[in-house]
């Protein structure tokens, strides 16, 4: 997962972030309004943590923005507030849950993943697509019954190709949702397409149709034509 972590309060901040990265994913950071809405505008992400209370401006404004931007990111609001009225405030704006602190890490990670298989894959943990069937909260992929093993890129990326499957992805949105912002100074794809080979090859030797499809110029495509 691609995650934007928005908290003013640095020890939790990294918390989180040493947490989350520990478990493979991408995570970013803002501790103030104006950073936030800075990434929010530039990149996308599969789940926003959204602390209310921060330096420069309010999260519900936040929230207001990513909804008028129309954009599918999941939101989790991460605050100290209790009150019922803010919670209801943030549901209302299109928060799609909502976590009080202080809280465990394993429940945040539990939420956030819940999130995303939403939106991506109506809730299921298990995503079957034709011979490949992938066990999300586990990590394991198999070919007609035949295990793979992928590298936490490859998985990642192949949950991504999945997740807009018959659609082009250019090498660059591919980019941004593996490694962040890290790539914003790197005007050379060729990783990507080292990636790409490497999880072709995997699927294709464990017994899979080959489904991965390179658009010129662009990206790449994964679809049964």
């Amino acid at each position: 997962m691609k995650i934007l972590i928005v908290e003013d309060e640095q020890l939790l901040l990294h918390s989180i972030l040493d947490y989350l990265k520990g478990e493979g994913n991408v995570c970013e950071s803002a501790s103030d309004f104006n950073s936030a809405l800075n990434k929010i505008n530039l990149y996308s992400y599969d789940c926003i943590l959204l602390d209310l209370g921060l330096p420069g401006g309010e999260g519900l404004e936040i929230l207001t923005k990513i909804k008028a931007l129309k954009k599918g990111d999941g939101v989790l609001i991460i605050s100290a507030r209790h009150a019922l009225d803010d919670k209801l405030a943030g549901l209302d704006l299109g928060a799609d849950d909502y976590l009080v602190k202080p809280f465990h890490l394993s429940e945040l990670k539990a939420r956030l993943t819940a999130i995303v298989r939403r939106k991506n894959f109506n809730g299921n943990n298990i995503v079957v697509f034709n011979e490949i069937s992938i066990h999300q909260s586990s990590m394991f992929v198999s070919v007609n019954d035949n295990k793979l093993t992928l590298t936490k890129k490859e998985f990642n990326l192949l949950i991504y190709f999945l997740a807009n499957k018959n659609k082009v992805v250019s090498k660059n949105a591919i980019a941004e949702h593996l490694w962040g912002d890290e790539m914003d100074m790197s005007d050379d794809f060729d990783f990507i397409y080292t990636h790409v080979k490497n999880l072709r090859k995997k699927l294709l030797e464990a017994g899979s149709k080959d489904y991965l499809h390179s658009v010129y110029g662009v990206g790449y495509k994964f679809s049964q034509q």
